[in-house]
């Protein structure tokens, strides 16, 4: 039975990763004490920290920097890569204009998916079409950018084979048509300085409370200031107090259709009350774009009435899931 968790688990997960294209990777006693942590930070939080992942903290810290570096840059400059619909809402919006529940967000943010050729995803995918819109300054932000997403995906991929093993399935179960060619999504965000909004409190939420739209998200925050805030099932918000080199990750609302319900995505929000600027990288992991999501045969076949004995998840398509929820979440 799930507990109210007071901080999320640290899981190291090197050993995964270390067998993880061995057909045979379920059998090694290190595999399997990853998928058990695993399983449990999934039941019970939906959220954890990754160590030992293979991405070096030089490079972590490098995506959040030059990142920081745009930020600093005039408003009049930002706007050249300004997000609009008719740029398949791709690029910078300015504070505010991130829409949660009704409520603006303080914070701006670069928005970048996976680029698609024009028509592949008929009706649903025109919205979304067209290229990422990256700056000219800073020097090397899109190459850069780029190799970290190749990097992103690949530990995504890695971790949900672990995933896959803690649900009861093969290490597969997320690939093929659910995931072999996985949609993602990247928001690199900036939360000024607390108290941005005359000292009241209530106005500063950075991202209101919210839950993730795919499989799993690797966030990737400033090493000092903590404003991540997740809730736990007793209805209180606890920390995710940064740890250097670690990436926070949690489950989206696909994973938590695929396992029936078994696996929770986690209502999260930001609130920085540091008075210094706060720079996070949040990197999405999806399924592909135009997958039917329902629940997996093997979590059916184990858990036929869902999370509790009471709800059964019906199917969605990722895409429609995700266009639906970007019409809505900007002001525009």
């Amino acid at each position: 039975m799930a507990t109210a968790f007071r901080s999320l688990p640290v899981i190291d997960i090197s050993p995964l990763l270390a067998k993880c294209d061995d057909p045979d990777m379920a059998d090694d006693p290190g595999v399997a004490d990853v998928v058990r942590q695993l399983d449990k930070a999934c039941r019970d939080a939906g959220f954890f920290y990754v160590i030992g992942h293979g991405i070096s903290e030089s490079l972590i810290n490098k995506v959040r920097e030059i990142t920081r570096e745009f930020f600093k840059l005039p408003y009049e400059e930002k706007l050249q890569i300004k997000m609009t619909p008719a740029a398949g809402y791709r690029g910078y919006q300015r504070i505010g204009e991130n829409v949660t529940k009704g409520i603006p967000d303080i914070h701006e943010a670069i928005d970048c998916y996976r680029e698609f050729e024009q028509g592949q995803y008929g009706d649903i995918g025109k919205v979304m079409e067209g290229p990422n819109q990256w700056p000219e300054n800073p020097q090397e932000f899109k190459e850069l950018m780029e190799e970290y997403t190749k990097l992103c995906t690949d530990l995504s991929r890695k971790i949900l084979r672990g995933i896959s093993l803690a649900l009861g399935g093969s290490p597969y179960e997320f690939e093929g048509k659910m995931a072999g060619d996985p949609f993602w999504v990247m928001r690199l965000i900036g939360y000024p300085g607390a108290p941005f909004a005359n000292g009241q409190p209530e106005n500063d939420i950075g991202c209101g409370a919210h839950t993730d739209y795919g499989l799993l998200t690797l966030v990737n925050q400033d090493d000092d200031k903590t404003a991540l805030q997740v809730r736990n099932l007793g209805g209180d918000w606890i920390s995710a107090v940064p740890i250097p080199g670690s990436f926070v990750c949690n489950i989206g609302d696909m994973l938590k259709i695929l396992s029936n319900g078994v696996y929770e995505s986690t209502l999260h929000r930001v609130i920085n009350n540091s008075p210094l600027y706060r720079v996070c990288v949040a990197f999405f992991y999806e399924t592909n774009f135009d997958a039917v999501v329902e629940p997996l045969d093997i979590c059916k076949q184990k858990y036929p009435a869902g999370r509790g004995g009471s709800q059964v998840f019906k199917k969605a398509v990722y895409g429609e899931h995700l266009v639906s929820k970007v019409q809505t979440n900007f002001a525009m």
